[in-house]
């Protein structure tokens, strides 16, 4: 059987049922999982890292530099919500401790309060940086703080370039400045020499004056020396005072403090209470008259009564000789009648005698009513009352206490006069003498006022003067001295583009490795029939390689039409893949065929040194030295190499270079799969009875 025929035979029994169709066609999309589906995720995410929430909290308070007001937080606030990095929300410092600790934020940037006032600080006596916090928590995510770090390295040089540019700026100003400056200066120069002599008259005319100011502040001193004295009797009465208003404003505050919660509690208490004592005191007196009158005829009346019923017992029950039953009752009732007429007989005898007291009496209850009659109209504001004169003797208080301090600061003030005034005739007497001593010194001032207006003006010569076009031309140069000119050669479009030559080789891979997992590397058939064992490896090799060509088919079609990505060598792209596929595929089928069980860890083993090797991610000169060893001499690595240069350009040298070794790996993989078959057509025990079976 010819080896075309053979290699179909392997791929017709996947025809025979749907499961097997199934296997055969997942066979051919397994690589879009680790290709296309893996890129895909990969595929910009630094286009879209305006979809990262951080937080941001701008604590600036601004500040106000040469007349100007400077908000360089609210100026870095705006440009990086305006940049479009990251999806900034700004919050409150603690909302974003805790954002940042939790995980709903990836990292925060704080502007402190004092950041322009540092900004502004550049063209002071006393500069200061400005300080932009980042906090970041590498357990949410590692690679966000990476990137963080490259933005807030921008951000922080745009911000010391704009306060470079003002403190420079600032320093040009200030050297036109003091050139018009020194102009005045020497045209001042120039009048100071003209005006000298006038300042010779000045100057006797300043001694003679100084005389009389001697004479002057003599008589002051000795002035304010008796007001001192005056002042401390003044600061003594007027402590005493305070003292005695503070004890009268402590005691009635404790007072009201006491009765206050009483009389809010019972003010309508007290209102009814005085209403029914007024009313009770107009019934006593109208009460009064009426038992001056009715007192002697109820006396009489009593002992009347009292005398019928003691003659009606006397009869009845001690004069007759029948006992009468109702002579205990009589008894009784004669007793009482003698009690009330003994009763009524001192009531008579107490208002005859007590008429002066009863009108007496009357006047006091007169007074009483009116009182009561007066409270129970005052009763609903005796708290408000109360709270009046609590604040009308703590106002007098607070009064007191702020004149015994002011007598004190007069006497204090008046102690620091008697002294200048001491200080002022000393001083009069030295500027007298000074003067004296100035009327010799002008005639001096001559020569050194013409020289120091020729100086004056060599000066002024030798400091610039720029205008506004040379100041911001040298600010401008002056603050960023130094300018990265950043070019790219064959730029790639984005990270999935970038990370394309790395993820496809592994794609390809893995379907070689999934394709000998279902497909024999080696015809059973062909073995039993003593077919050449070259004819075995190629047709056991035909079948996946046909599989790989449909792969990279696949995967290509979704990569450029699905996904986006684009090549520079479109069709040598995939000329180059279809050849990479081939390898992979003799390189797994000999690992499959001549180690059988143990081949298909073998094959996961090498696509992981190839992953840690191939530098599709860092250079392989930053990885541990092993794997840069083992760099130059598996396959992947000058796949990804190759895969660089066609997709983002480039010299093709690495390509034509890829491609010799993947031809060399090709060739080998399959001469060492015709040696596994030749061994394969022998019989052994271990063939029988293999030690590991998957």
């Amino acid at each position: 059987m010819r080896t075309p025929r053979l290699a179909a035979l392997e791929l017709r029994r996947f025809g025979r049922g749907r499961l097997t169709r199934a296997a055969l066609v997942s066979m051919i999309l397994l690589p879009l999982l680790y290709g296309a589906l893996y890129l895909w995720s990969f595929w910009d995410p630094y286009g879209n890292l305006d979809r990262v929430p951080v937080a941001l909290v701008n604590q600036d308070r601004g500040a106000t530099a040469e007349g100007e007001r400077l908000t360089a937080g609210d100026d870095i606030a705006d440009g990086l919500r305006d940049s479009g990095t990251f999806d900034w929300r700004q919050v409150g410092p603690e909302e974003a401790r805790e954002g940042v600790e939790s995980g709903r934020y990836y990292l925060s940037l704080t502007i402190p309060a004092d950041f322009s006032e540092r900004i502004a600080s550049g063209g002071s006596d006393d500069p200061r940086a400005g300080a932009l916090k980042v906090r970041t928590d590498d357990a949410n995510n590692y690679i966000v703080g990476q990137i963080s770090r490259t933005v807030f390295a921008e951000v922080r040089t745009a911000a010391s370039t704009k306060a470079t540019r003002g403190f420079l700026d600032h320093i040009f100003v200030s050297f036109s400045d003091i050139h018009d400056a020194t102009e005045e200066a020497a045209t001042g120069a120039d009048d100071l020499a003209g005006g000298i002599e006038k300042a010779k008259k000045g100057s006797q005319d300043l001694a003679g004056g100084l005389g009389d100011a001697r004479t002057g502040s003599e008589d002051l001193h000795k002035g304010l020396t008796r007001l001192h004295g005056g002042s401390k009797d003044v600061a003594d009465g007027a402590r005493r005072v305070a003292a005695g208003t503070g004890t009268l404003a402590g005691k009635v505050n404790g007072v009201a403090d006491t009765v206050r919660p009483f009389l809010e509690k019972n003010e309508q208490t007290i209102a009814n209470t005085a209403r029914l004592v007024a009313d009770a005191a107009g019934e006593v007196r109208a009460n009064l008259d009426a038992l001056a009158d009715a007192a002697p005829g109820a006396a009489r009346d009593a002992a009347a009564s009292s005398t019928t019923l003691t003659d009606v017992h006397h009869t009845r029950c001690e004069v007759s000789p029948l006992p009468d039953p109702a002579c205990p009752d009589l008894k009784k009732a004669a007793d009482a009648a003698a009690d009330t007429a003994a009763v009524a007989g001192d009531v008579d005898e107490l208002v005859a005698g007590q008429k002066d007291h009863l009108a007496a009496l009357d006047k006091h209850l007169a007074t009483l009513e009116k009182q009561a009659d007066a409270l129970a109209g005052r009763a609903p504001r005796l708290t408000e009352d109360l709270d009046d004169a609590v604040r009308r003797i703590n106002a007098l208080d607070r009064g007191a206490k702020a004149v015994a301090a002011g007598a004190k600061d007069l006497h204090k003030g008046l102690g620091r006069a008697e002294k200048g005034a001491a200080n002022l005739d000393e001083g009069v007497g030295a500027l007298k003498k000074g003067a004296d001593r100035l009327d010799g010194g002008i005639y001096r001032l001559v020569d050194g006022s013409g020289e120091l207006a020729g100086g004056l003006h060599e000066g002024a010569g030798k400091i610039p003067d720029l205008d506004t076009a040379e100041r911001d031309r040298r600010t401008e140069v002056m603050a960023d001295p130094v300018r990265l000119a950043n070019s790219k050669l064959h730029q790639a479009d984005n990270y999935g583009t970038a990370f394309a030559p790395y993820f496809i080789p592994l794609a390809l891979w893995v379907g070689a490795m999934v394709a000998y997992m279902l497909i024999q590397p080696l015809n059973r058939r062909a073995l039993a029939a003593g077919a050449p064992a070259w004819r075995i490896a190629v047709a056991g090799w035909l079948p996946v390689a046909a599989l790989g060509a449909l792969q990279v088919t696949a995967l290509m079609s979704v990569l450029h039409w699905g996904i986006g990505l684009r090549t520079a060598r479109g069709a040598a792209t995939v000329a180059f893949l279809l050849l990479v596929t081939v390898c992979f595929a003799a390189i797994v089928q000999w690992l499959n065929a001549r180690f059988g069980a143990a081949g298909r860890i073998l094959v996961l083993a090498l696509l992981m040194l190839q992953l840690t090797s191939a530098g599709g991610t860092y250079p392989v000169e930053t990885s541990p030295g092993f794997f840069g060893a083992i760099h130059p001499y598996l396959p992947m690595s000058h796949v990804v190499e190759a895969l660089r240069r066609l997709i983002t350009g480039g010299d093709t040298a690495p390509v034509l270079q890829a491609c010799a070794v993947l031809l060399a790996y090709t060739a080998g993989a399959l001469v060492l799969t015709s040696v596994a078959a030749r061994r394969k057509q022998v019989w052994t025990f271990d063939r029988l009875r293999p030690e590991l079976s998957l």
